[in-house]
């Protein structure tokens, strides 16, 4: 009767909207912001609470309200679940939930890192994988005027390969402004940017002549012929990124792209993240995590499956004011994963 009165609470399944206050006002070819708001989930059971992260965007048709409807809408089905019995939950939550990939990100990284947590082990050991083997990370420069685009530059000295945002009519004062300051490998991303297949060749052709190693999303997503007519003009790897959120999107891409970056808010987690990368790797092609501007919990998930990639641009956290969290570190450019239980994650 005594351990009657000492019952474990319910499961449960607490989600808040939380705003993300960007260091610099952050801009693209898609967007300019001053902040993100992101979804955040919390999975707690027997004394055990997982984090999650999920980081929607418009360019996905998804956004911070809607991602918390929708994980809603399988709260009864996840508090009824083993939890040990997780590649079968969330394959039924990916059969009840259409799109809303941010927010099926966040259930699946709370629910990893209960079962990391439960098992006693960071989740890069429990995919088998060494945490020495993670990579450099790049640090992102988002597009700006010459003069703030040195000065995020100068910023960025502690990382010794940087990512710069270009994709608009003002790509080569941003690279000049960028190598003015620095040396150092660029890796340049124009997220869909460029829509004339003859200005991507003659913009990639110069990039390759300022010491850029690789080029990601030089065109819009629908357009993989025009892509492919690209990157057989170009001495570089083509990168997909709005291309390829999918594993089902990969083979339809090998023709047209050297290599795709698997982001944990597009494919809806880690379970998905890493069959994307093992089917990219099966085909022979370069793979790269990348992140959306998300807190240390959403890059920390990615960051345990970074021993596997090629590239990796995990810097979201870095470029936030407030993260609530702290996990992944970087040193000299290189991911320090945490060797705590599941993610690994210290509140701040």
């Amino acid at each position: 009767m005594a351990g009657a009165l000492h019952a474990a609470p319910a499961p449960a399944l607490e989600t808040r909207i939380v705003r993300l206050n960007l260091q610099h006002t952050w801009t693209t070819t898609m967007s300019s912001s001053e902040y993100r708001d992101v979804l955040y989930t919390s999975y707690s059971r027997e004394g055990i609470t997982g984090h999650g992260e999920g980081a929607p965007i418009v360019r996905y048709k998804e956004d911070a309200k809607s991602a918390e409807k929708a994980a809603a809408s399988v709260r009864a089905l996840l508090l009824s679940a083993p939890p040990l019995q997780f590649a079968k939950t969330m394959n039924e939550i990916f059969r009840r939930v259409p799109g809303e990939w941010a927010s099926k990100a966040a259930l699946d990284i709370a629910l990893m890192d209960w079962v990391g947590q439960k098992l006693g082990v960071p989740l890069y050991s429990y995919f088998g994988l060494d945490a020495k083997d993670a990579p450099l990370t790049t640090f992102s420069i988002g597009i700006d005027t010459p003069e703030i685009t040195k000065q995020k530059t100068r910023e960025a000295e502690a990382y010794p390969v940087l990512k710069v945002k270009v994709g608009l009519a003002t790509d080569e004062p941003t690279i000049e402004a960028v190598r003015s300051v620095t040396k150092k490998p660029l890796r340049v991303d124009a997220n869909e940017g460029w829509k004339d297949k003859e200005e991507a060749v003659r913009k990639i052709n110069w990039l390759e002549t300022q010491g850029v190693e690789f080029i990601e999303q030089p065109m819009p997503a629908e357009m993989i012929e025009e892509t492919r007519w690209v990157r057989s003009r170009v001495h570089i790897p083509v990168i997909a990124d709005e291309a390829c959120q999918h594993a089902s999107d990969i083979p339809k891409l090998r023709e047209a792209y050297d290599g795709v970056n698997v982001k944990l808010d597009k494919s809806g987690g880690m379970l998905e993240a890493y069959r994307m990368i093992q089917i990219a790797k099966a085909m022979g092609m370069k793979t790269m995590l990348g992140c959306m501007i998300s807190s240390s919990v959403s890059v920390t998930a990615a960051a345990h499956l970074s021993p596997l990639v090629d590239y990796a641009d995990l810097d979201g956290n870095l470029l936030i004011a407030n993260d609530p969290f702290r996990g992944v570190r970087v040193e000299k450019g290189r991911l320090v994963l945490p060797n705590r239980p599941g993610l690994g994650l210290i509140p701040v």
